[in-house]
């Protein structure tokens, strides 16, 4: 083999050599922004739970702070 058609499958192999790096790192991207845009779709619906379950709870401490003054009048 001559070297010209040694540097023709070096180069080829280069090639392929980086496109396959290039593929790797666009379906990292691809992941990340997948995982980042599902965490910004259910950071509101966190927060929202989070808010309604202590709205709740105060309101089940209200409910049973009248009940114990009711049951039980100050003096």
């Amino acid at each position: 083999m001559s070297d010209k058609t040694i540097d023709d499958i070096a180069g080829g192999i280069n090639a392929i050599g980086g496109s396959a790096g290039r593929i790797v790192t666009q379906q990292v991207e691809l992941v990340t922004l997948a995982i980042e845009s599902v965490t910004q779709l259910f950071a509101p619906i966190g927060k929202t739970a989070t808010d309604l379950a202590a709205g709740t709870l105060n309101g089940i401490v209200q409910v049973l702070e009248n009940a114990s003054s009711a049951i039980n009048p100050k003096k």
